[in-house]
């Protein structure tokens, strides 16, 4: 017995590592598209930032859900379409999120792109991220980077993200059921970038040089 359109899954299905490959470049391109405009916030520093960034971080995880879940409704080849507008409203609701995290923790002024791209991607591409900023006992320490290499972690993030994305594509294919399970992930992705973000920017922050790593 043969399901329609399952032999369109397949045939797409078989090709999901040239896809991979392909999309990788379209993804870093708009980690960088995300990075180039770091959002703004309104919030004012918090006498009780913790509990605050908890408020913030649940609101955007519901968020992100929401507006994952959605998209991913279409089923089968339209839900395709939907995987790179999916990211990239995730990420700059996420940047929001982060924005708003450094500006209750009342570290609006040191916000970098290198803090952005690691508090996005620390969670999902730690190793890429790994040089931007670093740990010194209860302190942070950021490596400001070259255009170069921002464009370089971000060609490693976009690879990553991309196999990722290729695997959780397949579940677009299933109406409803696959939905609510791009829109469960959006949530946890959404609370740890919360998480990192938090962590970050709890801590004394030391920005230091342009650094070309390896």
């Amino acid at each position: 017995m043969r399901i329609a359109g399952f032999d369109l899954g397949m045939t797409r299905m078989r090709n999901l590592p040239a896809k991979a490959g392909q999309g990788s470049h379209r993804v870093s391109d708009m980690i960088l598209k995300v990075l180039g405009d770091i959002p703004r916030s309104r919030k004012r520093a918090s006498p009780a930032p913790e509990k605050a960034a908890r408020a913030l971080a649940n609101s955007a995880a519901a968020k992100a859900a929401v507006v994952s879940g959605s998209l991913a409704l279409p089923p089968g080849p339209l839900g395709w379409l939907t995987i790179l507008p999916d990211l990239y409203a995730i990420w700059r609701l996420q940047a929001q999120l982060v924005a708003d995290i450094a500006a209750v923790y009342g570290k609006t002024a040191v916000l970098t792109k290198e803090q952005m791209l690691y508090c996005l991607f620390r969670h999902a591409a730690a190793q890429a991220v790994r040089d931007l900023v670093v740990r010194a006992g209860d302190r942070f320490i950021v490596q400001r980077a070259t255009l170069k290499t921002l464009q370089r972690v971000a060609e490693r993030v976009g690879v990553k993200v991309s196999q990722r994305s290729v695997g959780a594509a397949v579940s677009r294919w299933v109406p409803i059921v696959g939905a609510v399970g791009v829109g469960a992930y959006a949530y946890y992705d959404t609370a740890q970038v919360a998480r990192t973000a938090m962590e970050l920017f709890s801590g004394p922050i030391e920005v230091e040089a342009e650094i070309e790593p390896g």
